[in-house]
């Protein structure tokens, strides 16, 4: 059973006089343990997509369902319960605290959601080990490198153990080193973990990642594509071939 089903969902913007459609009936699943690419020219309607899943947006009609839950009805209490217990965010700006440690940043959703300190001692080593943070735990925001800083919040959204993980141009703020870095850590924690990524990237590079990405085009699925058995070097290339088709400017994405 799919962990996520997007039914035929639509957004509009603006009003009778200035109507935009920013998402045009829409519909995919995606399955528990999955990693998916959404691709797409600005103004495609990407963020946009991305925003109603997270529930940051609502869409104007349509349902968003997370284990057979329609997302689409939640309000008040039990929207921020679900947001806090079932999404893990991470962010191209990365949102770190500038007053708390990296460790203190990954810690505040355990100590909202109220774990005994050696529970979350636990669990932040744990994510820490897997992203190679172990070394920077002590040290604020400003002491860290964009490639860290994206590590300390890929980890701060990672270590509540949600159910889905949305990732926003997660490498957009990254040297290629460290989009290198944390894509091999995505791939490491969806491979090892079965860990359910959806994430928006213009990057062809960083999409090649992924096991399936879909290419939107006009608030519309434009096309689709299943890694199978590729190479992620064959994969790359499929993805080239796409974003051409889009008419992307394919010299970004290399």
């Amino acid at each position: 059973m799919a962990l996520l089903r997007v039914q035929q969902i639509e957004k509009y913007y603006g009003n009778r006089s200035s109507l935009t459609k920013a998402i045009d009936d829409i519909s995919f699943n995606v399955e528990k343990g999955e990693f998916l690419a959404i691709m797409g020219a600005s103004g495609s309607g990407k963020t946009t997509l991305l925003n109603c899943i997270s529930t940051i947006d609502r869409v104007t009609s349509g349902h968003i369902y997370l284990e057979d839950k329609d997302i689409t009805e939640l309000k008040g209490k039990e929207l921020n319960s679900f947001r806090r217990e079932k999404l893990g965010f991470i962010f191209q700006d990365f949102n770190l605290l500038d007053t708390l440690t990296a460790y203190e940043n990954i810690s505040l959703a355990l100590s909202i959601q109220k774990w005994p300190v050696t529970d979350i001692e636990k669990a932040i080593g744990i994510v820490a080990s897997q992203l190679g943070i172990d070394d920077i735990l002590d040290k604020y925001p400003f002491q860290l490198s964009g490639g860290q800083k994206q590590r300390v919040a890929s980890a701060r959204a990672i270590v509540t153990n949600p159910k889905l993980i949305l990732a926003d141009e997660p490498t957009g703020a990254l040297d290629s080193k460290s989009s290198g870095m944390l894509l091999e850590r995505f791939g490491f924690l969806n491979k090892e973990y079965n860990a359910t990524i959806l994430m928006v990237t213009h990057d062809c590079f960083a999409a090649s990642y992924a096991g399936r990405v879909l290419f939107l085009k006009d608030g519309k699925i434009f096309n689709e594509l299943t890694r199978g058995k590729a190479t992620r070097k064959e994969f790359f290339d499929k993805i080239i071939d796409v974003v051409t088709l889009l008419g992307g400017d394919v010299s970004d994405a290399l």
